[in-house]
């Protein structure tokens, strides 16, 4: 477990400490080498020193999560697949799938060539193609519930606007705390939105948005929105043939996440048709729960579980999606993909 001193990092160890199946055999720590981790996270009951990351003197290890900042994150998963060892990779650095896009938000990519190797991990949408991967890009929190809420109306080609109202608590901002505007003076009793004008989950967001959509929702579709231009590439960041409109919030609480996503749709979509299509996608999915009245962000705490909730509100579609976004929204995801990755049972060590 690389990066075991942030929030998503000692909760990635605590799940596999107590996994019934994998061995957590060693926690690093750039900033808390020679301290223990239940003595940095008391809750969290791992008795491992955090060292100082030395991946040629781990023997008989099998893979490693990586829970480094983004730039920091690629050099280290270099190096785990140099030495065979599958990966799960929390930060952005694989995530985005074209190199220029990644840049534009994230700065230089050291790592480009592992790009095409690399499985969106979103186990309910990538399922077979995680389990074939050796390295997995453990999805952004705000996508997760983002998508989760609106992939059954993408698959089906009927999103014609949304609009993503994404709120969450402090924890999101990692470890480090953030811009001043975090600090607990600024949010106790207070709510606000940030980074409104541009936030680094949106490419991420479109970009599988675009995977999730049928190839004929694209034709005619251009970036520039001229129904006359070249078709844009599916799949990458800014080719939708729709807005999306993306605004986060915080709100002071310590973790939890609600997605309120309200869509204008292609053709009307009658309340028993929108719930039979919820119903139909999610009933099979361990960790995603239909659920018959608007969710709380307390409902999912502590848990790898998405509760989901749509209906219309006039001419719109609302479907709402609740997760923890430190579980489902990092760890919890993560171990999900290794046990893909591993052919274990994918709810081992997550119920």
């Amino acid at each position: 477990m690389a990066g075991a001193s942030g929030f998503a990092g000692a909760l990635a160890a605590q799940i596999v400490w107590n996994h019934p199946r994998l061995e957590l055999v060693e926690v690093s720590s750039r900033s808390e080498a020679g301290t223990r981790l239940d003595s940095l996270y008391p809750r969290y009951r791992v008795p491992l020193e955090l060292r100082e990351l030395d991946l040629q003197a781990i023997e008989e290890v099998d893979a490693a999560i990586v829970a480094y900042p983004h730039g920091a994150s690629a050099p280290v998963v270099a190096e785990a697949r140099g030495l065979g060892l599958q990966v799960v990779d929390l930060s952005a650095d694989f995530r985005l799938r074209d190199v220029p896009t990644y840049e534009k938000w994230y700065g230089p990519h050291s790592e480009p060539d592992l790009l095409v190797g690399a499985a969106y991990g979103l186990p309910e949408l990538n399922r077979e193609r995680i389990r074939g991967a050796d390295l997995v890009a453990n999805p952004g929190c705000y996508p997760t519930a983002a998508l989760l809420a609106l992939a059954p109306l993408a698959e089906q080609g009927l999103i014609a606007d949304v609009v993503i109202d994404a709120k969450q608590g402090i924890s999101g901002a990692g470890r480090g705390g953030g811009d001043d505007e975090m600090h607990f003076v600024n949010l106790s009793e207070n709510a606000m939105a940030y980074k409104v004008d541009a936030h680094r989950h949106s490419p991420e967001i479109e970009q599988e948005l675009a995977e999730l959509m049928p190839a004929a929702s694209f034709q005619g579709a251009s970036a520039t929105g001229d129904p006359g231009s070249a078709r844009v590439r599916p799949g990458a960041a800014g080719s939708l043939p729709f807005p999306v409109t993306f605004v986060p919030h915080l709100l002071p609480i310590d973790q939890g996440e609600l997605a309120s996503c309200y869509v204008t749709t292609e053709r009307e979509v009658g309340e028993d048709e929108l719930l039979s299509l919820y119903r139909e996608r999610w009933q099979d999915e361990p960790f995603v729960k239909l659920v018959d009245r608007p969710p709380g962000v307390r409902d999912v705490r502590d848990s790898n579980d998405c509760h989901l909730f749509v209906t219309r509100n006039g001419p719109k579609v609302v479907a709402l999606a609740a997760i923890d976004n430190l579980w489902k929204g990092a760890a919890g995801q993560a171990v999900q993909n290794l046990n893909l990755m591993l052919d274990l049972p994918e709810t081992e060590g997550l119920r």
